[in-house]
């Protein structure tokens, strides 16, 4: 059967993952973007030419290209980029935005202040313009040699239906010349067989079609039942839950991208790492973290965030954090607000339950804070299902799992 490859381009750089017939990774390399390009698409090819030459290449018959969802591009007939990225979290002209949520349905992701649908109506009207295109989709159409397609998942903010699988009637009356956007693919499919070696990869290797850096990272973990859920402990706090159904709720920012015959449904806090490095840094969480009994609960009821305002599981743009009383102890302020972003954690897993979601069955963790052990015994009291270890946190070794097996 031959390796597969996953490429995962981030806000930061670009990660590159193979792996055997079996689904084990043997083989990961990265490229970090220099912040002066990080934005610029030379640069994205740069780093998947470097990354290239650090994996082996001669046994790879699949590849997937996983991209930040909602980088939107525009490219002329020969798919060359046609003035500068709009990036995923770039805002869209206001006016835009007020004309789409007048147009698009309530729960539809296309709606909101970075709506790639929005920054599309601005984009199209570049001189030579021929397709509008994802992140993700104009590199796997490089590696194809034709630029018209793209997935179910990239394309779902810029208003793809996922339930009736196809671009909806009511896009044309935003305004958007609708004969710019791509043909959609499942994510998985195949689209086509490699237009040359460039990069060192064989002749012959198919291009799949791929999907956003997030449905990967959930990929990777090797969740995917539906109950089974996938915490990301960055920056923020982010919640993905798979689905027999589809779960939307635009008063809580949830929405839900289709994997093949399941879904994937997703809640993101404003709690999480920014939280947390208000009050301490890495090394000081390490050590403070060690100093903590999680089987003896602080007491303290707190609601960490890194300023007012909330989105999931709590809708109020006006929330404050709630981070008193402080005990003078550090490792039990700490503990406190570790206990207070589990119960977050928990509030977000049964919001999504509520809103139609299937119960959660289990958890596993990905992300800088997924490897603190405290942490992680205070949210497995608070979750009460089973935490599994994620089999890869690296979104490349999803997207590579795409292509070697589909979703």
């Amino acid at each position: 059967m031959g390796t597969a490859l996953g490429i995962d381009l981030g806000t930061s750089g670009l990660r590159v993952a193979v792996l055997d017939a079996a689904g084990r990774v043997v083989a990961q390399a990265g490229v970090p973007l220099p912040p002066s390009r990080a934005t610029e698409p030379a640069a994205w090819l740069e780093a998947l030419e470097t990354a290239l030459t650090w994996v082996p290449l001669d046994a790879v018959r699949r590849i997937a290209v996983a991209g930040t969802s909602g980088t939107l591009l525009t490219v002329d007939a020969a798919g060359a980029p046609v003035g500068p990225p709009a990036m995923y979290n770039a805002p869209a002209p206001a006016e835009a935005v007020a004309a789409i949520a007048r147009i698009a349905p309530a729960g539809s992701p296309a709606r909101g202040a970075t709506s790639p649908l929005a920054k599309a109506q601005a984009m199209q009207a570049r001189p030579g313009v021929a397709r509008l295109l994802h992140q993700a989709d104009w590199i796997a159409g490089t590696l194809l040699g034709r630029f018209r397609h793209s997935d179910e998942n990239n394309a779902l903010k810029t208003g793809y239906d996922p339930v009736t699988r196809r671009w909806p009637d009511w896009l044309a009356a935003t305004g958007l010349d609708t004969s710019l956007l791509p043909e959609v693919a499942v994510p998985g499919s195949a689209l086509g067989e490699l237009d040359s070696n460039r990069f060192g990869l064989p002749r012959g290797a198919v291009v799949c079609a791929g999907t956003t850096d997030g449905c990967a990272s959930f990929l990777a973990a090797s969740a995917g039942a539906p109950g089974e859920g996938v915490t990301v402990l960055g920056s923020t706090l982010t919640l993905k839950l798979a689905c027999d159904r589809p779960v939307v709720a635009p008063e809580y920012s949830v929405y839900s991208h289709r994997l093949g015959g399941a879904w994937l449904a997703g809640g993101s806090s404003n709690s999480g790492g920014r939280a947390l490095a208000r009050h301490f840094d890495p090394a000081a969480l390490a050590r403070l973290s060690a100093r903590i009994d999680p089987a003896r609960p602080s007491g303290l009821d707190y609601y960490p965030l890194p300023g007012p305002g909330e989105r999931f599981p709590i809708a109020d743009p006006g929330l404050p954090p709630r981070e008193t009383p402080r005990p003078a102890d550090d490792a039990a302020f700490l503990q406190g607000l570790l206990e207070g972003v589990a119960r977050i954690e928990a509030l977000g897993y049964q919001r999504l339950a509520a809103l139609g979601a299937p119960p959660l069955l289990s958890v596993r963790s990905l992300g800088s804070g997924a490897g603190n052990a405290a942490w992680t015994a205070i949210r497995a009291r608070h979750l009460g299902v089973p935490m599994l270890p994620a089999r890869s946190e690296e979104a490349a070794a999803g997207a590579a799992q795409l292509a070697l097996r589909g979703v």
